[in-house]
């Protein structure tokens, strides 16, 4: 019998708990009934496929529709006994060239009345919670070693990575606050790669009829399977690295639901689905084309819970699971905007401070040897003397914008990028407004 979600979380909640996790692999089926999917729906998708590209084998059908041939060559052979096929020519041994009959084609077009999918086969919604359970984030636990691999190439303190390294491993929430321009993004972006294990997620899911397209090439990068594994997975799921979802201040409420295009009459997932067993990045939280309340309020369910509610076209709402660490990147402190239950469900607020003159030293020369500019500690101490000390802040952004403008100085005056102390000049009063020299730290 299926467990229920519910059963499914507290399942993985005791396996965290014991540090339990075994690998998935989604096999293929051997059977259309291990599918969970109606004869009539391979019917209609495998007609909607010849519709729209004419003529196609056993082997090439079995490719699109992601399913072995063998679970589904006998209904290609009643759809011909229908009258609904025909044979156009044989190609190889025991496999032809299918092609629609006129009342084939007037079943596809009923079928594409109803959606126009003629994608991979669907995965059941109920296959999909037992992968999220045994693919929980929560099931690995990247140390010391996995954050410094993550965050290579950054300059940050020690005792930051003290604060994150508790809060990726707790798999729930983190608030990333401080300065703008001092790495929050890029750390918060970067923190899926602290994880080393790969996922299998469904192209496209059916849930109570409808269809969902969950992969989604900008949020997951696909990870090509040994060839053991590739023989025996299902292909109607994709391997991708942990997701890593990022999103700014144009996400608005109604991202966070299930959309639904009224022309193809077929569904995407939310964002919160597609980070599940990944990352899901908030960016520039407090700009939002919502108030921080409103959408603070939309996430104390998944937090608390690990679910979410979403409706379905149909109006019907399904409890989905929430598995993602959920991150906020902020230049607003969390104690001035957020409610204190708010706070209580963010396990972990991390402040990203200014960098130390030593650290933005540092900034400067990995910059300056990347832009190939000749480093010159004169110079640098020249511009922390009559630009930075004791007028304005140093930000970790900093180093890159100033030797970024020094590249541009040079591509317009013909030259090879230069550290002068004219060049330095320039470059700070094309960057900083000229009422910025009376901002102090």
């Amino acid at each position: 019998m299926p467990r229920t979600l519910t059963e499914i979380l507290s399942s993985e909640g005791k396996k965290a708990d014991t540090g339990i996790s075994s690998p998935f692999l989604p096999e293929a089926p051997k059977s259309l009934g291990e599918t969970g999917l109606s004869p009539i729906f391979i019917e209609d998708l495998i007609c909607k496929m010849l519709l729209s590209l004419g003529s196609l084998t056993g082997h090439e059908l079995a490719q699109r529709l992601g399913l072995p041939l063998v679970i589904f060559g006998d209904l290609l052979y009643d759809l011909k006994q229908r009258l609904f096929l025909s044979y156009q020519a044989t190609s190889g041994v025991n496999d032809f060239y299918y092609l629609l009959t006129e009342t084939g084609r007037q079943k596809a077009l009923r079928a594409r009345e109803y959606s126009n999918y003629v994608g991979t086969a669907p995965v059941c919604f109920q296959d999909y919670l037992v992968s999220i359970d045994r693919q929980s984030i929560r099931n690995e636990h990247p140390g010391v070693t996995e954050l410094k691999s993550a965050f290579a190439g950054l300059v940050l303190p020690e005792a930051f990575l003290e604060m994150v390294g508790p809060a990726v491993n707790s798999g729930r929430g983190m608030f990333l606050y401080g300065d703008p321009g001092n790495g929050k993004t890029e750390v918060a972006t970067r923190v899926a790669r602290c994880f080393a294990d790969t996922v299998y997620i469904p192209r496209t899911l059916i849930v109570e009829g409808q269809l969902i397209q969950l992969y989604d090439p900008q949020c997951h990068n696909p990870v090509e399977a040994g060839p053991e594994e590739e023989k025996k997975s299902d292909r109607r799921w994709i391997k991708i690295e942990r997701p890593a979802v990022v999103v700014g201040g144009e996400m608005d409420i109604h991202s966070l639901e299930i959309g639904y295009n009224t022309q193809t009459k077929i569904c995407e997932a939310s964002l919160q689905l597609k980070g599940n067993s990944g990352v899901f990045v908030i960016d520039d939280f407090g700009r939002q084309r919502v108030s921080p309340e409103t959408m603070l309020n939309r996430w104390i369910l998944p937090l608390e819970k690990s679910i979410d509610y979403l409706t379905l076209p149909s109006g019907s709402k399904i409890m989905v699971p929430f598995n993602a660490l959920l991150v906020f990147c902020s230049n607003l402190d969390p104690g001035r905007t957020l409610d204190e239950a708010f706070l209580r469900r963010i396990p972990y607020k991390i402040r990203m401070t200014d960098p130390s003159e030593a650290d933005f030293i540092t900034i400067l020369q990995d910059v300056a040897r990347q832009f190939a500019i000749p480093y010159d500690q004169k110079c640098v101490d020249y511009l922390l003397k009559k630009h930075f000390r004791g007028i304005r802040p140093m930000r970790s952004c900093h180093p890159r914008d100033i030797l970024q403008q020094l590249v541009n100085i040079a591509l317009y005056e013909k030259r090879v990028p230069r550290m002068t102390e004219a060049d330095l000049d320039k470059a700070i009063g094309l960057y900083f407004l000229a009422t910025s020299s009376a901002v102090t730290a």
